[in-house]
């Protein structure tokens, strides 16, 4: 019983000695992401420590009566799955404009503004090793306040391709 026990922590700490791998220091891309509307980002990561990475996206969200501009930056940490496949989460907070069109009793209404909100991020992605290229998925949710909608809640998927330097 004892040897069994043993080999099973051994083994959990082979397990989380294996998870190390680097992150690239510099990454530049875009993602494509569809929140309130389809829009893309600069996507800027920064690499701190093995499993810990800066990201800063600046894009714009586009739809038949809203258009925005968002800044967002998100702390970020990195688990590694098997090879160049690794899972991330983290933590953020951002700022946007917005300008929304509507329509009442056959009058045309503009509405503008900004907001700040906080934000998650978890996500999936895959380094290439013959290749400088990541490709990501991601879920961001969003909470802050001054939306065009009032609703304080904000969800984004986004896929993303950057290229690391």
């Amino acid at each position: 019983m004892k040897k069994i026990i043993l080999s099973a922590i051994m083994l959990v700490g082979l397990a989380f000695t294996a998870q190390a791998q680097d992150i690239a220091k510099n990454s530049l891309g875009i993602r494509l992401g569809d929140n309130n509307g389809f829009g893309g980002e600069i996507s800027y990561q920064r690499g701190l420590s093995q499993k810990n990475r800066l990201e800063f996206d600046l894009g714009w969200r586009n739809s038949s009566d809203v258009d925005a501009i968002k800044a967002v930056g998100l702390y970020q940490w990195v688990w590694n799955i098997d090879g160049g496949f690794n899972w991330y989460a983290g933590v953020g907070a951002g700022i946007a404009a917005w300008d929304h069109d509507y329509y009442t009793n056959n009058n045309k209404y503009n509405d503008s503004g900004t907001y700040v909100f906080a934000a998650g991020d978890i996500g999936i992605e895959y380094t290439f090793k013959e290749a400088p290229i990541t490709l990501s998925l991601d879920a961001r949710p969003e909470i802050g306040s001054g939306y065009y909608d009032d609703d304080n809640f904000g969800f984004d998927v986004g896929l993303g391709v950057k290229f690391r330097f």
